[in-house]
């Protein structure tokens, strides 16, 4: 007896399984702008999870709705692109990305420097990805390229009056930084040139070589500059980056150093070369290359001392994407009505057979 009944519990259990593995697999809407493209459960499944991961909150059932609405709008826009011959090259793509990762790290940075700055960290970019936006690495690059063909297409059919609404003036501008002044400053910063040699393979090695390569530079038998492009070459057996960092505790973090650390280096000669330290990974030596004091900004100063452009520049092309972004969302929405058509979109799933494939985990 107990072996039909636990081979009724398996039966029921996969028939639930079968179940739940098809109700992904349901179609909710297809789009057939340019191709016939289908929406499924798992689709949106997927995307409402990234948005609740970003956003940190449970969806409702009418959050997940708009969620699906959006996703209808995506492809219909990006089918409309790909008709009009509108495609962005990966390579393109690299870059928007490695701009993004340097901008929040607060320095140029190259795919190699990035995986060598998380590998320090004790993660990688999938993991931060994952963690950030509930995407790894090759789906957040999908969704980008998606993201800014779109972008492109509407910046294609809606040029001139994008053009036209999205240029600050100058008042505009001094009223930005006058309400906003207290931001525009420089806390004390330093400039930290950092050269690292991985433990991996042979330790002993990689301590014979950060030796040589702190000996080379202090005797000016090599430059800083020398080292850098050294370092960018395919096979260079160390890496080296320059920072320009706030003296704070979360300047510390981005190059994975103490607070302490940082006063004690904010205290030395510009110059100063310090001794050979390591971690698990690593054996680095640093070497200070510059220090700023801090001081409010004024419209004709420039934003970072490694930087050229002045903070009145600052504010207009803040502004101008601010503008920029409001007026292609705008233009997107007008778009996406010329489009969002019968005969271009079929709900598959309505009423109360769409709320109960969209009531998952309730």
């Amino acid at each position: 007896m107990k072996k039909i009944i636990l081979g009724l519990s398996i039966l029921l259990l996969t028939a639930g399984m079968c179940f739940a593995q098809s109700s992904d697999l349901q179609v909710l809407t297809t789009v057939k702008y340019n191709k016939s493209e289908s929406i499924t459960v798992r689709e949106l499944k997927k995307r409402c999870a990234v948005t609740e991961k970003q956003y940190g909150v449970k969806l409702s059932l009418e959050q997940r709705k708009a969620v699906l609405n959006s996703l209808v709008d995506e492809k219909l826009v990006a089918q409309a692109a790909a008709k009009a011959g509108i495609s962005i090259p990966d390579s393109q793509v690299d870059q928007y990305f490695m701009e993004a990762m340097s901008q929040t790290l607060g320095a140029p940075v190259t795919e190699k420097q990035l995986e060598e700055l998380l590998k320090a960290q004790n993660t990688t970019l999938d993991e931060t990805l994952l963690q950030q936006t509930g995407m790894n690495y090759a789906e957040y690059k999908a969704f980008l390229k998606n993201q800014l063909v779109m972008r492109q297409y509407v910046l294609s059919q809606k040029q001139n009056e994008i053009q036209t609404q999205a240029t600050p003036n100058d008042a505009e501008i001094r009223a930005a930084y006058e309400g906003n002044k207290a931001s525009f400053v420089w806390s004390d910063m330093v400039k930290i040139f950092a050269v690292g040699v991985s433990k991996s393979p042979n330790p002993d090695s990689a301590k014979n070589k950060i030796n040589e390569l702190r000996n080379k530079y202090v005797d000016k038998k090599v430059t800083k500059d020398q080292l850098l492009s050294q370092a960018r070459a395919e096979g260079a057996e160390f890496s080296a980056r320059e920072f320009l960092i706030p003296k704070t505790e979360a300047g510390a973090a981005q190059i994975a150093l103490s607070y302490e650390t940082i006063l004690g280096i904010y205290e030395q000669n510009v110059g100063t070369v310090f001794d050979v330290t390591e971690d698990d990974q690593m054996y680095v030596f640093l070497v200070l290359t510059d220090k700023y004091a801090a001081k409010l900004l004024s419209l004709s100063d420039i934003v970072s001392p490694d930087s050229t452009v002045t903070v009145y520049e600052y504010i207009r092309q803040m502004l101008t994407q601010q503008k920029l972004q409001a007026v292609i969302s705008m233009a997107a929405q007008d778009i996406v009505k010329d489009l969002h058509k019968p005969e271009y979109v079929e709900e598959k799933k309505t009423g109360a057979a769409l709320d109960k494939l969209l009531s998952w985990g309730e």
